[in-house]
């Protein structure tokens, strides 16, 4: 192999080329890859802490879930024992009606029959005074009368 001008031509060449390229193409190149490989990593980075932030989020998402049921265990709780309490003072209130109805029907128990007492006096105090006409054949004065009724009515 002979080292001729052409080949030292070509390797003048190809150093020139070498130098533009590393001085003017290189240069813009390597930056866009440095801006693309800077990108990527922002990227990679973003979707890392998407990913935190998600799980996050679900983790709070369970927690909020948690606390609903809590809290619909509570208030349906509550329910519950608002209900009871419902009936049990739905119990008493009935209890202390049927009592007032039962004072009352006896009151009014009580009062017929003082009535029915009073009228069957005065019947029998009737019946008395007509079976002693009947046997005396005679009128009793009123004042007579009236003395007679009143000791028979405190007699019965």
């Amino acid at each position: 192999m002979d080292i001729n001008l052409t080949l030292i031509g070509q390797s003048i060449a190809m150093l020139v080329f070498v130098w533009f390229c590393m001085k003017f193409i290189w240069p813009p190149v390597m930056k866009a890859i440095e801006e693309r490989q800077t990108q990527i990593a922002n990227g990679l980075a973003a979707a890392e802490r998407g990913q935190q932030s998600l799980d996050r989020a679900k983790a709070e998402s369970g927690q909020i879930v948690d606390e609903a049921r809590k809290q619909a265990t509570s208030i349906l709780d509550q329910a519950h024992a608002r209900a009871n309490e419902i009936i049990t003072d739905g119990k008493k209130a009935g209890a202390k009606e049927r009592e007032r109805q039962l004072v009352a029907a006896s009151a009014e128990i009580e009062q017929e029959a003082n009535r029915v007492r009073e009228e069957l006096r005065g019947q029998v105090s009737a019946i008395a005074v007509a079976s002693a006409e009947k046997i005396l054949m005679r009128e009793i004065d009123a004042k007579a009368h009236e003395d007679i009724l009143s000791k028979l009515a405190a007699q019965l």
